[in-house]
């Protein structure tokens, strides 16, 4: 495939995830920025079926899609006169004003009213529609790649490039059947308004695009790479393109569903360890998925031969106390009979940390070690960990770090220092406050998670 028919510029791409905060000592609300995606392209070109596929295909994510033609200007009395000669594909035929407005509020995780327009009666109508904060907002119309202010909004900007006969053949089937106007009505607008207004607004706004798909919805191939990219970036903090070395799982409704349950303050002990415990073995699967691997051919019961893989054996897990306890039961489940080594590491002042008790497997050093401790936040006690690991002879590539959350400040601390092993992580939260708690964080994990005060 040419770079005509599919180019990512990557230095176009804009980062999507960010979280704010209040600054106060109310309670803070954190929002992942949505990921917006801008599909344009003539008339008729298919934008509306490549949206649709693409809307498909993420399933398990909030999508919302906003269509520039919402923002049509309504005509005045002299204008509906006149109507035949008014040019609706001119960027002045937009309120983008408004479309600016409603976008960035949906960036900043606020519900907007998008107008909706009456194509027979060239005027917006009531009721309007009412858009919630979605995971992806993808903003289709002719001209959503024209205005820079547009262009700027969007972490992917797509064009459908689609044959002109193509389209004219169906602007021609959709103005007649769908907008009640006849055939030379359609054909005296193509020609007077939207074939030029492609070939000066449109067409050169092509050159903006990320990606361009040629024959629209017909291009399989094309949405499919496209749903990949979005998928890779949403689940990707921008610390993992500061640190190779950090993983987050993907996020699903699943998982956003436990994680909305072991973060509610009203969570019962019962639900708490339940839904932490499902977290927790989705980190340990994932975090297996790191080790090395060998490939085998096996027989099956058939007789048939099945091209496999063989984990590394010699595997250990090592549990930052107390806390880190409650990750073993899933580690168990998931390795038969492995053994688990502890730490307990002792607060020393502000950032200080002291090592009170430590026992290893004796052959620790020739293992590969899973490190166990559901919150990184200062990173103070885990730095302390795995130095001790390392004391004993434990390659730092040999090590993954297994948490449910983690802040910047403790990836920060553990990655500079630690730039070969892995962290594994469910999610990456805001920050911490000034007791070195993590925010929006869960609490105290160990009190939650054993019932103690």
């Amino acid at each position: 495939m040419d770079s005509e028919t599919i180019g990512v510029i990557s230095n176009g791409i804009k980062d999507h995830l960010s979280v704010q905060s209040n600054g106060s000592d109310s309670p803070r609300l954190c929002h992942k920025q949505p990921f917006v995606i801008g599909v344009a392209g003539g008339t008729a070109s298919g934008k509306t079926t490549v949206c649709n596929m693409i809307i498909s295909q993420l399933h398990d994510q909030r999508v919302v899609l906003v269509n520039q033609d919402s923002f049509y200007r309504s005509l005045n009395e002299e204008q509906l006169k006149k109507a035949h000669e008014y040019n609706f594909d001119h960027p002045d035929a937009f309120n983008t004003e408004l479309l600016v407005s409603c976008m960035e509020k949906l960036q900043k995780g606020q519900p907007v009213r998008i107008p909706s327009y009456d194509f027979k009666g060239h005027r917006s109508i009531e009721p309007s529609r009412l858009v919630n904060p979605s995971d992806v907002i993808i903003l289709e119309g002719i001209l959503v790649l024209h205005d820079s202010k547009v262009r700027n909004l969007m972490n992917i900007k797509i064009f459908v490039d689609t044959d002109s006969d193509v389209r004219l053949s169906r602007r021609i089937q959709r103005d007649t059947v769908e907008r009640g106007r006849n055939i030379q009505n359609v054909l005296d607008q193509y020609a007077r308004f939207v074939k030029p207004s492609f070939e000066e607004f449109i067409l050169p706004s092509k050159k903006f695009a990320d990606v361009i798909i040629p024959r629209g919805g017909d291009n399989d191939v094309a949405i499919d790479l496209i749903v990949q990219h979005i998928r890779t970036k949403l689940g990707q903090h921008d610390l993992c393109k500061i640190y190779p070395n950090i993983f987050v799982i993907f996020s699903t409704f699943q998982i956003r569903g436990m994680h909305t349950l072991v973060r509610d303050v009203k969570t019962t002990k019962h639900d708490f360890v339940f839904y932490a415990d499902r977290l927790i073995r989705l980190v340990v699967e994932h975090g297996l998925g790191h080790l090395p691997f060998t490939e085998k051919q096996i027989i099956t019961p058939t007789g048939s031969v099945y091209p496999g893989v063989v984990f590394c054996k010699r595997l250990c897990g090592v549990s930052v106390i107390r806390s880190g306890e409650s990750m073993e039961n899933a580690l168990r489940a998931c390795c038969k009979g492995i053994k688990i080594g502890k730490i307990l590491i002792h607060g020393d002042g502000n950032n200080g940390r002291q090592l009170i008790y430590e026992k290893l497997p004796a052959d620790i050093s020739s293992r590969h070690v899973l490190l166990l401790d559901p919150v990184l936040a200062s990173g103070n006690s885990a730095v302390k960990a795995i130095s001790l690991l390392l004391s004993k002879g434990v390659r730092e590539t040999n090590i993954i770090f297994l948490n449910l959350i983690a802040a910047p400040e403790g990836i920060h601390t553990v990655c500079r220092k630690f730039p070969k092993l892995k962290i594994v992580t469910s999610e990456i939260d805001s920050s911490l406050d000034r007791n070195f708690g993590v925010i929006p964080g869960m609490g105290e994990f160990g009190d939650r998670y054993f019932g103690t005060d």
